[in-house]
């Protein structure tokens, strides 16, 4: 079995549902109306766009001037996915997931740029965009048990599904401190990881905690 990733230009961000219809048009070879980057522009400095991706990354094959596939055993997708994510932001390319249905946009990203998103299934990546964060903490299931934002020696955030509701876990590594509480739904979950990417703790007061 193989694992696929496809990177490719959006002027903005973009919902994992128009990924996915991106990303099954220019897979079966129809058309689309992407280009390697903004129509008559050069690359902004820092994002040379596809053509640069697909020569850092031996497992990238160009599909198009305005597209690559990477494809690898699906024994080294832990292996290479991170590195696939990273590149792909470094040169200004969004990269959609099909395994998992998500996609990641450039921006907007939290105010950590080492804060790492770790999931049960596998995924790390490295300053996640603050929509795949939420699109993520939606895919967790008994496969994919865990979604954690970490700050690795300051601190971290972490979720599980309960049989009703959520897990949801504090740790102010600092000060060696992990508080737990339980929360009814995705979206408390989603809302507590999203201030915690953008530097808030309003979560913190907003639950009942314990520590533990």
């Amino acid at each position: 079995m193989s694992f696929e990733l496809a990177v490719w230009h959006e002027p903005k961000p973009i919902t994992r549902e128009h990924a996915e219809n991106v990303f099954h048009t220019f897979r079966h070879g129809k058309p689309h109306g992407a280009s390697p980057h903004p129509e008559g522009q050069e690359p902004e400095e820092g994002h040379p766009g596809v053509a640069a991706f697909v020569e850092r990354l031996p497992e990238a094959e160009p599909l198009s001037a305005a597209f690559a596939l990477v494809t690898v055993d699906l024994e080294r997708a832990d292996e290479v996915a991170p590195e696939v994510f990273a590149l792909a932001a470094e040169c200004g390319l969004v990269c959609y997931d099909p395994q998992r249905g998500l996609v990641h946009n450039l921006s907007p990203r939290g105010v950590y740029p080492t804060m790492e998103m770790r999931t049960g299934d596998g995924m790390i990546v490295v300053s996640p965009d603050l929509q795949l964060i939420r699109d993520a903490l939606a895919t967790m299931s008994p496969q994919n048990p865990f979604t954690a934002l970490v700050v690795f020696g300051e601190h971290f955030v972490q979720s599980s599904p309960e049989i009703s509701g959520y897990e949801l876990e504090y740790k102010d590594s600092v000060r060696d401190r992990m508080f737990r509480t339980h929360v009814p739904d995705l979206e408390a979950v989603q809302s507590a990881f999203i201030e915690y990417a953008t530097g808030e703790r309003a979560f913190l007061e907003r639950h009942d905690w314990r520590l533990v």
